[in-house]
């Protein structure tokens, strides 16, 4: 009897144990600001280097758009995600402050929008779009959407209004396709997305050229769900700081994320992006 009460007690430690620990794979997602091939090209390296990191599989599961990444979350689907600041603030509300942003990227501190219009337009200042047709990227999008929207109507903008039509890409290198195809007189995206293109020479970009720049805010970050093992939250945070453009190893997965560094962030730094949110009526 003694001999079968230790057998139990050692497996009900075990499961206690494995129930308790880190999962043995850290499932991971991203909100589809740009083409889902992007988006995986971007993320292999750096889902290496967390795998060697923590010694965890980790598995890259692709969304067709922002909410799917906020249920995820909030479902326990997920574990870590790269989320917009406005993303955030809708898994934070979603789950009842159950997510916490571990990291930024030192850019997201005082990140930009750049509206866009074709190379041979017109337009001069934000005021010569009125009576235009326009496009944001995603409802859900911070840069793409929520913060242009914000600064749009303190220039006097109301894009609903002043705006011949207002139409949705979807996603940052959409939007420069609509404006550059004519499809939209003019659009807006995020800063770091348009400067890739152009480094790359993509032939959209070519056709397009910068109206305006919008006044820095807090942007994107990798969240995790709060519920995980504090421990491997803590991993996860240091082997971001850890990544060093010194190390040509680490600068490549930098490049792609288009990083410097990582820095350290929190909750309140997304609260500016709630406000606005509420302020336009997009979060009730």
């Amino acid at each position: 009897m003694n001999v079968f009460r230790l057998v139990c007690a050692v497996i009900f430690g075990l499961a206690f144990t494995q129930g308790g620990a880190a999962p043995l794979v850290l499932r991971v997602s991203a909100i589809p600001d740009e083409a889902p091939t992007e988006l995986q090209r971007k993320f292999k390296p750096l889902g290496d280097y967390l795998a060697r990191e923590t010694g965890m599989k980790i598995e890259f599961t692709p969304v067709t758009d922002y909410a799917a990444v906020v249920e995820a979350l909030a479902t326990r689907k997920i574990d870590l995600a790269w989320l917009g600041g406005f993303t955030f603030v809708q898994a934070r509300l979603r789950t009842q402050g159950g997510v916490i942003p571990i990291v930024q990227r030192a850019e997201d501190q005082r990140f930009t929008s750049r509206f866009i219009v074709p190379a041979g337009s017109s337009a001069r200042t934000l005021a010569d779009l009125k009576g235009k047709s326009f496009a944001f990227g995603s409802p859900s999008s911070t840069s793409g959407h929520l913060m242009p929207r914000f600064f749009l109507s303190r220039a006097g903008i109301d894009p609903d209004k002043d705006f011949r039509r207002v139409a949705f890409s979807g996603a940052h290198d959409a939007t420069v396709a609509f404006v550059a195809s004519g499809r939209a007189d003019a659009g807006v995206l995020n800063a770091s997305v348009f400067e890739k293109l152009l480094e790359a020479k993509n032939p959209n970009a070519m056709k397009v050229r910068v109206l305006a720049t919008t006044p820095p805010y807090y942007d994107y970050n990798w969240t995790v769900r709060g519920d995980l093992d504090p421990a491997l939250i803590e991993k996860l945070s240091a082997a971001f700081l850890r990544l060093d453009p010194a190390d040509p190893a680490h600068k490549a997965i930098m490049d792609l994320q288009r990083a410097s560094r990582f820095v350290p962030t929190r909750a309140s730094n997304y609260d500016g992006i709630e406000n606005a949110a509420r302020s336009a009526g997009l979060i009730k």
